[in-house]
């Protein structure tokens, strides 16, 4: 270390002192503090400040330990972390290299549960309307497990207990460890592409928190919801709810009871069938004894037993109707035969050789034979026709006289009352 005898030191110098003297003492610090400014690089570093009511530190977490850990890091967040303190030369700044980190009061896998819990609600994965339904009478399953678990084994032996017809595919994957989740997730891709699968089944038995954390992942996540074919998810035992229980179209609570929703039982279809061929059975024998009395209703009618008696009847009915026909049209006969000689006997008064008969007559001219009715008609010396009631004249005029039928009749009157 210089004096101020000595000559001065570069920035460079000084600053490799600091350097030196920061790291040989605070090679392994524990902090607690709270999260903010948290940026994270393109290289995958992760840079954010550790706060607290007084003071605050940089801190980064370099890409190869940022992957490792199980929670997203976010402002307000309190954290422990554990790492060496180091200083930043370019800059002259100190900061806490963190190696590892703990939230504060909560275990760290609880809140990554939480943490992609909220996300992946946010987005409406978990809602109802999103879940499809299981296929009634599945030909073919595919189960996404571990080939050697005991998990795999009880779904088999239900399945092929309660549904013996249906095609069972297992999709081996390692269902623990870091890196069992992105292979669950491409099983689950892999078994929705298999032909003919209706329905995958995916699960574990149940374990640690630590053990059923591939089912926690957002990989296992997202490949559920990608699934072109419905999946159930049977994770542990009952208490245990994982990720994938959330998003998936049907969870389960145990291996078992998802092999058990997954198909019907074959016994119990076959009863049920059995009992609905009895119904239609006895439905049957029913309708036949209906359509038997309805039949035996039908051929004690007068119609089948005496047909001949409904002819009889008809022939009856027909001679009634053909006599009251005989009778209304001999009453419309006479009826109109007398309004036929009531209007002859009309016309016959109003006949003008009815008129003759009393010792009238009527003239005509013979070329138009135009009836004549006033002697201003006809000239002297003019041929007329004389139509008597018995008879006719050819008569020649002789002589007109202008004296009217109204002045011989009034002076025939006055004659007689002389």
């Amino acid at each position: 270390m210089s004096t101020a005898e000595s000559s001065p030191l570069t920035v460079s110098e000084l600053t490799r002192e600091i350097r030196e003297l920061i790291e040989s003492n605070f090679y392994q610090v524990t902090c607690v503090g709270e999260v903010s400014n948290v940026m994270r690089a393109r290289s995958g570093h992760v840079y954010f400040t550790l706060k607290d009511e007084n003071a605050q530190i940089s801190a980064v977490m370099w890409k190869s330990r940022a992957q490792k850990l199980q929670f997203d890091l976010e402002d307000g967040l309190e954290i422990v972390v554990v790492g060496p303190v180091e200083l930043y030369p370019p800059r002259g700044s100190y900061q806490v290299i963190v190696e590892r980190a703990f939230p504060q009061g909560v275990g760290a896998l609880e809140l990554a549960f939480r943490q992609l819990q909220e996300k992946l609600a946010a987005e409406g994965l978990f809602d109802p309307g999103r879940k499809r339904p299981l296929p009634r009478y599945p030909k073919k399953i595919a189960l996404v497990t571990s080939p050697t678990g005991a998990a795999v084994r009880d779904m088999l032996q239900v399945l092929s207990r309660r549904w013996p017809i249906c095609e069972l595919v297992v999709v081996p994957v390692p269902v623990q460890g870091p890196t069992a989740a992105p292979q669950i997730a491409e099983g689950i891709k892999v078994a929705g592409e298999i032909p003919d699968v209706e329905l995958i089944i995916t699960g574990r038995g149940g374990g640690s928190l630590e053990d059923l954390w591939p089912f926690n992942e957002e990989v296992v996540a997202r490949a559920i919801v990608a699934s072109p074919i419905p999946v159930v998810s049977a994770v542990g035992h009952e208490i245990d709810v994982s990720i994938a229980d959330l998003v998936a179209d049907r969870r389960a609570l145990t291996p078992s009871e998802a092999a058990e929703c997954a198909v019907p039982n074959q016994a119990e279809l076959t009863a049920g069938l059995e009992e609905i061929q009895q119904r239609l059975k006895q439905l049957l024998i029913g309708r036949a004894r209906q359509a038997r009395f309805t039949l035996d209703t039908i051929a004690r009618n007068r119609f089948f037993t005496k047909p001949e008696e409904l002819l009889s009847d008809a022939r009856r009915q027909l001679d009634e109707l053909d006599q009251q026909l005989v009778r209304c049209v001999k009453r419309r006969y006479d009826q109109e035969t007398t309004n036929v000689r009531k209007l002859a006997a009309h016309l016959d008064a109003l006949s003008p050789l009815r008129v003759l008969s009393r010792g009238y007559s009527l003239t005509r001219d013979p070329e138009t034979g135009r009836t004549i009715r006033s002697a201003a008609e006809v000239e002297a010396g003019q041929a007329v026709d004389v139509l008597l009631s018995e008879g006719e004249l050819r008569c020649d005029v002789v002589e007109i006289r202008q004296s009217s039928l109204t002045d011989k009749t009034t002076k025939h009157g006055e004659e007689k009352e002389d």
